[in-house]
């Protein structure tokens, strides 16, 4: 079943269920899958689904950070929208997985003890491998750690 699917499936449970918050924020999901979709004038695959659900979490996230404290409503919002989201987001690589994969493109590169100038190749290879599966500023930050 696509991703289309599952989420349309979803919002009809959440109307039957008179959940009229989740089956809005289902209700843009699809229509933002369906625009991809209708962008791209064939279906989706799977790697695309999930960037489209993990842009619709960023543009979230983004709110989320520019939003006063004191609005306390937007950003209730904002996290149930974000936990509705993540129910049909890839999961998600751990910190452990990452510093995994960044030690076997060590060990492809053939660097033993990292230096500040070998980041550009390290991300260069790392990167292809996380993308959609981990954030990249997580990435990032883990490489950087690396340095010091």
């Amino acid at each position: 079943m696509s991703r289309i699917e599952t989420v349309r499936t979803e919002m009809v449970t959440a109307m039957k269920n008179k959940d009229k918050e989740r089956k809005e924020i289902l209700s843009l999901l699809l229509a933002a899958l369906k625009n991809a979709a209708i962008d791209k004038r064939e279906d989706l695959t799977e790697e695309e689904e999930n960037s489209v659900v993990l842009k619709e979490i960023k543009q979230l996230n983004d709110l989320l950070e520019q939003t006063p404290a004191d609005r306390t409503d937007i950003i209730d919002l904002c996290k149930y929208r974000i936990r509705v989201l993540e129910e049909f987001a890839p999961r998600m690589l751990t910190e452990g997985e990452i510093k995994e994969l960044i030690a076997e493109v060590l060990q492809g590169l053939g660097i033993s003890t990292p230096a500040s100038s070998d980041k550009g190749k390290i991300m260069k290879e790392l990167m292809p491998k996380v993308k959609g599966k981990a954030d990249g500023k997580t990435v990032n930050q883990l490489v950087a750690d690396m340095f010091q």
